[in-house]
């Protein structure tokens, strides 16, 4: 059941990026994860406090790090993933997506004192030279590239921290209550960004386009996608975050397949090379049992 849920998030969640490539031919990017924002808190307030009614307003307490979580992994990261969009491919998105478990881990040993082993330490460096041979076309050719790989650093890097904010937080709540108010909070906090940041250049069509991107991303992204991914945080958070690996091998096929875009000798090495840091890290192991099998020990989240 563990193996089923985790391939199914992954292809999801690699999905997300080629229905964003739809979505932004008919608008601009902060403005279609303003859209989406308010669309998916809207629904998921509705359910919260009009349907089910069974959860409270959130505490003083608790505010702070809904706030916290909102920004983090809605505004920051969607907002700037899906920017960096209209400048890089969405194979190449989803390969970047594949190392937030380092990142994750980088920010465990820096911000909660936990231990990188040697090994740890050489994975990340062959997959940073993954990314490095995956992005070098890119930066060679000079097609907008550079402000595209800053924005998906910035995406990936608050993706990171909302993960191992999500652990201190600690907090004792359900993960539907929490995607409600931090998708809620972070379009919000989307709204006059996207106004400020595009004003000059918005525009927007009411075509298929931007309704069948809407759909799969309000629906099964910010809806299905995130409340699968509370519950597997829930059970361990760091098979969780491993379940990304595997988003470079979904995402190339959705790609090539719905998008039309060439896999090139680029992207298979620096995918080789990334898989090739995970192995040597010990962050993923083929068994009989498992296909992936955490070695980052951060501890099980038991929040909700």
């Amino acid at each position: 059941m563990e193996t089923i849920l985790g391939l199914l998030f992954t292809l999801l969640w690699s999905s997300a990026a080629i229905a964003i490539k739809f979505g932004l031919h008919s608008t601009t990017p902060l403005a279609l994860a303003s859209i989406r924002f308010i669309l998916a808190g809207a629904l998921m307030m509705i359910f919260v406090y009009g349907i089910s009614r069974k959860y409270p307003l959130p505490t003083r307490k608790q505010f702070g790090p809904l706030i916290v979580l909102g920004l983090l992994n809605t505004t920051i990261y969607i907002g700037a993933t899906l920017w960096s969009l209209s400048y890089v491919p969405a194979g190449l998105f989803n390969l970047f997506v594949a190392v937030n478990p380092f990142l994750v881990a980088f920010l465990s040993y820096m911000w909660l004192k936990r231990k990188i082993s040697i090994k740890e330490w050489t994975g990340m460096s062959v997959a940073a030279a993954g990314l490095f041979i995956a992005v070098w076309p890119a930066f060679a050719s000079a097609e907008g590239g550079l402000i595209g790989f800053l924005l998906l650093g910035v995406g990936m890097a608050s993706m990171a921290l909302g993960s191992v904010y999500f652990k201190k937080a600690d907090l004792q709540l359900p993960g539907i209550f929490i995607n409600a108010w931090q998708l809620s909070i972070g379009g919000v906090v989307s709204v006059p960004l996207a106004y400020f940041i595009e004003k000059d250049r918005f525009f927007l069509n009411l075509d298929a386009n931007l309704i069948g991107s809407m759909i799969w991303l309000v629906f099964v992204i910010s809806i299905g996608s995130m409340l699968l991914w509370f519950y597997m945080l829930k059970r361990d958070a760091v098979k969780a975050n491993n379940w990304l690996f595997m988003t470079p091998i979904f995402g190339y096929m959705l790609a090539a397949v719905l998008l039309h875009e060439q896999i090139t000798a680029f992207d298979m090495v620096a995918t080789l090379f990334v898989v090739t840091g995970l192995f040597l890290s010990g962050n993923i192991r083929l068994s009989p049992q498992k296909l992936l099998q955490a070695r980052f020990h951060q501890g099980s989240l038991s929040r909700k």
